[in-house]
């Protein structure tokens, strides 16, 4: 019934999305999915990786079906499209196959499966789906945000920076001295985000096939939440960043071409108007956010994906601000973001104790603390960076620390290895 129910809720959002979309002119996540079952898809890396968390619940006999049957219609549809004489240069010229495998097993557990063995197999098709939906609800988000939010703030945010030390003026000149192999390397750890929280995942989920059952908590719970909830912050703070607002990207709409040499002046910030196609994403950073969620999730895994998850979270956080889509504020409100969700879900599983509803509570209001901060004390915290620099940080740290402390105690403890008792010796 819980399952029922969260399918249903979030069929009914995705239509309501969808509308809204239709109403402003562009199609919806439903359309740009379907579409994506015959025409070239917007990311085959991304479909692949839905197949992937799909195959947690296969044998592995099952999995090298699925796998050469996903190769194999790529194979066969790229040929077709290639004699056809279609365009193959728009999207990837791969990834269909491994949406019919999906909705493949959809199929099979219907028809094929019973009882358990067709909820888990149904749980996995969900999961692999959902990840893709995912995908194309931000995609619509951002667009909703361009076409419904025509001022943005970010004046406020490239203010409250200067607390920081303007970070995003700092590392784009690094970058930008980093040449073309610098930029592009960083440039694919930000585009490939997906697959890296695909990898853990997987890690996380690898016994479900012979365990018959999924983990409590796992990486992908906490990628959708962010994901669901995130956007609706765009919508309360939209922010397009400083190599629009500031930078050479914004074109005629930029308050100046500064970004990442010249440090905007300190004045009194105002709204400022910006086009309808830029999407209004910076805060807070959700790049930010699911890579800390892929930091988190990575420590209980082996030393590779240890020190994977922590290269991806240095690399993420150096390409938002060098490739300046952020503000260093922005990235103080993601980890904070994340780290509060992170602990409502494993506070729920455990029933909403009082460690866990006081630890979600201090979350939500150090978040809701530093957008207030920003949007209303920009002035003062750029006159006093010795103060609200540290601040900013310790509010952030002390989150961090809570989540620690509180998950270290719901935590069992590893009981000592008995010792055996000496016997006695034969006489």
């Amino acid at each position: 019934m819980l399952w029922a129910a969260a399918g249903v809720v979030t069929l009914g959002f995705l239509v309501a999305l969808e509308a809204a979309a239709r109403h402003h002119g562009f199609t919806g996540p439903i359309t740009d999915q379907v579409r994506e079952v015959a025409f070239p898809p917007k990311s085959g890396f991304l479909l692949y990786a839905s197949m992937a968390l799909t195959m947690v619940v296969l044998t592995r006999r099952e999995r090298f079906v699925a796998a050469g049957a996903a190769l194999g219609i790529d194979a066969v549809l790229l040929l077709v499209r290639w004699a056809a004489g279609a365009d193959l240069s728009e999207g990837h010229p791969f990834g269909n196959g491994a949406l019919w495998v999906v909705l493949g097993c959809a199929v099979v557990a219907v028809t094929r499966r019973t009882g358990r063995d067709r909820v888990l197999l149904l749980k996995g098709v969900g999961l692999g789906l959902l990840l893709v939906t995912g995908r194309k609800t931000g995609d619509t988000w951002l667009l909703l945000t361009s076409e419904t939010r025509p001022l943005t703030l970010d004046p406020y945010l490239a203010v409250a920076d200067r607390a920081l030390g303007d970070p995003a003026w700092v590392v784009g000149r690094i970058v930008e001295a980093t040449g073309p192999v610098g930029a592009t390397a960083l440039d694919w750890v930000y585009a490939q985000l997906a697959v890296a929280a695909v990898v853990v995942a997987l890690h996380q989920l690898r016994h479900v096939a012979s365990e018959r059952r999924f983990p409590r908590h796992h990486l992908v719970r906490t990628f959708l939440v962010i994901g669901l909830l995130g956007p609706g912050v765009y919508m309360v703070f939209p922010v397009v960043g400083p190599v629009f607002a500031y930078g050479p990207d914004g074109g005629p709409w930029a308050v100046a071409d500064l970004w990442p040499h010249t440090l905007p002046q300190i004045t009194a910030p105002q709204m400022i108007p910006f086009d309808e196609i830029t999407p209004r994403n910076c805060m807070p950073s959700l790049h930010t956010a699911w890579a800390t969620a892929i930091f988190i999730h990575s420590r209980k895994g082996p030393r590779a994906l240890r020190y994977a998850g922590t290269f991806w979270l240095i690399a993420t956080l150096t390409a938002t601000l060098g490739f300046g889509y952020h503000y260093g504020v922005d990235l103080v409100a993601g980890v904070v973001f994340t780290v509060t969700i992170e602990g409502a879900l494993r506070a729920a599983d455990r029933g909403w104790d009082r460690s866990g509803m006081r630890l979600a509570a201090y979350g939500t209001a150090v978040f809701t603390a530093l957008l207030l901060s920003y949007r209303y004390l920009p002035m003062e915290m750029a006159r006093h960076p010795w103060l609200y620099g540290p601040l900013l940080l310790l509010a952030m740290g002390s989150v961090v620390y809570g989540y620690l402390r509180t998950v270290r105690r719901w935590e069992p403890a590893t009981a000592p290895a008995a010792r055996p008792e000496p016997q006695p010796e034969p006489a």
